[in-house]
Protein backbone atom coordinates (compact mmCIF):
# COMPACT_ATOMS: atom_id res chain seq x y z
CA UNK A 1 0.00 0.00 0.00
CA UNK A 2 2.70 2.17 0.86
CA UNK A 3 3.71 1.83 -2.87
CA UNK A 4 -0.02 3.04 -3.66
CA UNK A 5 0.35 6.40 -1.52
CA UNK A 6 3.80 7.42 -2.48
CA UNK A 7 2.68 7.54 -6.16
CA UNK A 8 -0.79 9.77 -4.91
CA UNK A 9 2.32 11.63 -3.59
CA UNK A 10 3.99 12.24 -6.66
CA UNK A 11 0.47 12.77 -8.17
CA UNK A 12 -0.18 15.47 -6.29
CA UNK A 13 2.62 17.03 -6.41
CA UNK A 14 3.61 17.15 -10.27
CA UNK A 15 0.73 15.81 -11.83
CA UNK A 16 -2.39 17.37 -10.22
CA UNK A 17 -0.81 20.93 -10.76
CA UNK A 18 -0.92 20.57 -14.64
CA UNK A 19 -3.71 18.65 -14.75
CA UNK A 20 -6.26 20.63 -12.18
CA UNK A 21 -8.08 22.87 -15.26
CA UNK A 22 -9.08 19.55 -16.93
CA UNK A 23 -10.06 17.45 -13.75
CA UNK A 24 -12.50 20.76 -13.13
CA UNK A 25 -13.51 20.61 -16.49
CA UNK A 26 -14.72 17.09 -16.52
CA UNK A 27 -16.33 17.40 -12.84
CA UNK A 28 -18.69 20.30 -13.99
CA UNK A 29 -19.11 19.10 -17.64
CA UNK A 30 -19.06 15.80 -16.99
CA UNK A 31 -17.22 12.66 -19.02
CA UNK A 32 -18.00 12.60 -22.56
CA UNK A 33 -14.95 10.15 -23.59
CA UNK A 34 -15.27 9.38 -27.70
CA UNK A 35 -13.86 6.00 -26.97
CA UNK A 36 -14.79 2.37 -25.37
CA UNK A 37 -11.16 0.05 -24.95
CA UNK A 38 -12.22 -3.10 -23.73
CA UNK A 39 -8.95 -4.60 -22.55
CA UNK A 40 -7.35 -7.23 -20.06
CA UNK A 41 -6.42 -6.67 -16.59
CA UNK A 42 -2.99 -7.95 -17.13
CA UNK A 43 -0.79 -5.37 -15.07
CA UNK A 44 1.95 -5.10 -18.23
CA UNK A 45 -1.23 -3.38 -20.45
CA UNK A 46 -2.49 0.05 -19.70
CA UNK A 47 -4.10 1.22 -22.24
CA UNK A 48 -3.93 5.06 -20.94
CA UNK A 49 -0.31 4.65 -21.64
CA UNK A 50 -0.36 3.04 -24.89
CA UNK A 51 -2.56 5.33 -26.32
CA UNK A 52 -1.03 8.22 -24.49
CA UNK A 53 -4.21 9.47 -23.52
CA UNK A 54 -5.41 11.81 -20.50
CA UNK A 55 -8.31 11.57 -18.64
CA UNK A 56 -11.74 11.81 -19.67
CA UNK A 57 -10.65 10.94 -23.03
CA UNK A 58 -11.04 6.88 -22.62
CA UNK A 59 -13.85 4.73 -21.71
CA UNK A 60 -12.39 1.66 -20.12
CA UNK A 61 -13.43 -1.76 -19.02
CA UNK A 62 -10.81 -4.76 -18.25
CA UNK A 63 -11.54 -7.87 -17.78
CA UNK A 64 -9.56 -11.46 -17.94
CA UNK A 65 -8.24 -12.10 -21.63
CA UNK A 66 -10.36 -8.79 -22.69
CA UNK A 67 -13.50 -10.36 -23.75
CA UNK A 68 -17.28 -9.77 -24.10
CA UNK A 69 -19.82 -12.35 -23.89
CA UNK A 70 -22.70 -12.55 -26.05
CA UNK A 71 -25.86 -10.31 -25.45
CA UNK A 72 -27.82 -12.04 -22.33
CA UNK A 73 -30.22 -9.41 -20.49
CA UNK A 74 -30.91 -12.13 -18.08
CA UNK A 75 -30.71 -11.76 -13.99
CA UNK A 76 -27.07 -12.94 -13.50
CA UNK A 77 -24.48 -10.04 -13.49
CA UNK A 78 -22.94 -8.65 -16.49
CA UNK A 79 -20.05 -6.11 -15.56
CA UNK A 80 -18.35 -6.26 -19.23
CA UNK A 81 -22.07 -6.42 -20.73
CA UNK A 82 -23.29 -3.14 -18.35
CA UNK A 83 -19.85 -1.42 -19.69
CA UNK A 84 -20.83 -1.53 -22.86
CA UNK A 85 -24.39 -0.65 -22.79
CA UNK A 86 -23.13 2.48 -20.70
CA UNK A 87 -20.69 3.20 -23.37
CA UNK A 88 -22.86 2.90 -26.27
CA UNK A 89 -26.22 4.38 -25.41
CA UNK A 90 -25.62 6.81 -22.77
CA UNK A 91 -21.98 7.94 -23.38
CA UNK A 92 -22.16 7.77 -27.10
CA UNK A 93 -18.72 6.69 -27.76
CA UNK A 94 -18.01 6.86 -31.63
CA UNK A 95 -15.00 4.05 -31.61
CA UNK A 96 -14.91 1.02 -29.27
CA UNK A 97 -11.65 -1.23 -29.35
CA UNK A 98 -11.26 -4.94 -28.02
CA UNK A 99 -7.37 -5.06 -27.54
CA UNK A 100 -5.82 -8.35 -26.54
CA UNK A 101 -2.18 -8.89 -25.50
CA UNK A 102 1.05 -10.64 -25.91
CA UNK A 103 1.70 -13.44 -23.06
CA UNK A 104 -1.93 -13.36 -21.92
CA UNK A 105 -2.61 -15.65 -18.99
CA UNK A 106 -6.51 -16.18 -19.91
CA UNK A 107 -5.45 -17.26 -23.50
CA UNK A 108 -2.92 -19.41 -21.96
CA UNK A 109 -5.45 -20.94 -19.14
CA UNK A 110 -8.16 -21.71 -22.10
CA UNK A 111 -4.86 -23.42 -23.94
CA UNK A 112 -3.52 -25.21 -21.23
CA UNK A 113 -6.49 -25.43 -18.28
CA UNK A 114 -6.84 -23.31 -15.53
CA UNK A 115 -4.51 -23.11 -12.54
CA UNK A 116 -6.55 -25.41 -10.01
CA UNK A 117 -6.34 -22.83 -7.63
CA UNK A 118 -8.42 -20.45 -10.21
CA UNK A 119 -11.39 -22.64 -10.91
CA UNK A 120 -14.59 -21.01 -9.25
CA UNK A 121 -14.67 -18.50 -12.17
CA UNK A 122 -12.22 -18.56 -14.43
CA UNK A 123 -12.91 -21.65 -16.69
CA UNK A 124 -16.50 -20.53 -17.04
CA UNK A 125 -15.44 -17.22 -18.22
CA UNK A 126 -12.87 -17.82 -20.59
CA UNK A 127 -15.08 -20.30 -22.10
CA UNK A 128 -16.59 -17.38 -23.98
CA UNK A 129 -13.24 -17.74 -26.59
CA UNK A 130 -13.79 -21.64 -26.23
CA UNK A 131 -13.45 -21.91 -30.20
CA UNK A 132 -10.47 -20.01 -30.34
CA UNK A 133 -8.14 -23.04 -29.12
CA UNK A 134 -8.90 -23.78 -32.83
CA UNK A 135 -6.58 -21.28 -34.06
CA UNK A 136 -3.67 -22.91 -32.67
CA UNK A 137 -4.21 -26.17 -33.88
CA UNK A 138 -2.18 -25.68 -37.15
CA UNK A 139 0.69 -23.73 -35.61
CA UNK A 140 4.41 -24.95 -35.52
CA UNK A 141 5.60 -23.31 -32.07
CA UNK A 142 3.47 -22.69 -28.84
CA UNK A 143 4.49 -19.30 -29.10
CA UNK A 144 2.37 -18.88 -32.51
CA UNK A 145 -0.38 -21.11 -31.36
CA UNK A 146 -0.63 -18.57 -28.24
CA UNK A 147 -0.22 -15.32 -30.57
CA UNK A 148 -3.06 -17.26 -32.76
CA UNK A 149 -5.36 -17.96 -30.23
CA UNK A 150 -4.75 -14.01 -28.71
CA UNK A 151 -6.31 -12.78 -32.13
CA UNK A 152 -9.19 -15.08 -32.48
CA UNK A 153 -10.25 -14.29 -29.00
CA UNK A 154 -9.87 -10.72 -30.22
CA UNK A 155 -12.25 -11.95 -33.25
CA UNK A 156 -14.68 -13.20 -31.07
CA UNK A 157 -15.14 -10.64 -28.60
CA UNK A 158 -16.07 -8.23 -31.81
CA UNK A 159 -18.50 -10.76 -33.61
CA UNK A 160 -20.18 -11.31 -29.81
CA UNK A 161 -20.27 -7.38 -29.69
CA UNK A 162 -22.54 -7.33 -32.47
CA UNK A 163 -24.87 -9.64 -31.10
CA UNK A 164 -26.28 -6.60 -28.67
CA UNK A 165 -29.02 -4.70 -30.93
CA UNK A 166 -28.23 -1.21 -30.02
CA UNK A 167 -24.62 -2.22 -30.75
CA UNK A 168 -25.20 -3.40 -34.46
CA UNK A 169 -28.24 -0.60 -34.85
CA UNK A 170 -25.17 1.99 -34.04
CA UNK A 171 -22.87 -0.04 -36.06
CA UNK A 172 -25.47 -0.04 -39.35
CA UNK A 173 -26.29 3.39 -38.86
CA UNK A 174 -22.31 4.79 -38.98
CA UNK A 175 -22.13 6.17 -35.48
CA UNK A 176 -20.12 3.21 -33.94
CA UNK A 177 -17.15 1.53 -35.26
CA UNK A 178 -15.71 -1.54 -34.03
CA UNK A 179 -11.96 -1.99 -34.13
CA UNK A 180 -9.69 -5.01 -32.83
CA UNK A 181 -5.84 -4.49 -31.51
CA UNK A 182 -3.29 -6.51 -30.19
CA UNK A 183 -0.43 -5.23 -28.04
CA UNK A 184 3.06 -6.31 -28.16
CA UNK A 185 4.36 -6.35 -24.47
CA UNK A 186 8.13 -7.39 -25.32
CA UNK A 187 8.08 -5.40 -28.67
CA UNK A 188 5.84 -2.43 -27.95
CA UNK A 189 3.89 -2.85 -30.66
CA UNK A 190 0.41 -2.38 -31.51
CA UNK A 191 -1.45 -4.42 -35.00
CA UNK A 192 -5.19 -3.91 -35.67
CA UNK A 193 -7.42 -5.90 -37.14
CA UNK A 194 -8.69 -5.84 -40.85
CA UNK A 195 -11.88 -5.68 -42.59
CA UNK A 196 -10.87 -9.66 -43.33
CA UNK A 197 -9.90 -10.40 -39.73
CA UNK A 198 -6.04 -10.14 -40.63
CA UNK A 199 -3.73 -8.51 -37.70
CA UNK A 200 -1.45 -5.99 -39.44
CA UNK A 201 0.92 -3.27 -37.70
CA UNK A 202 -0.55 -0.22 -37.09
Amino acid sequence: MQRLLDGYHRFREDTWPQQRARFEELAAQGQRPRTMIIACSDSRVDPQMIFSAGPGELFIVRNVANLVPPYMPDAAFHGTSAAVEFAVRVLQVRDLVVMGHALCGGIRALREGVPPEAGDFIAGWINIAARARLAGLSCDTPEAAQEACEHEAVRISIANLMTFPWVAEAVAGGRLALHGAHFGVATGRLVLMDREGRFLPA
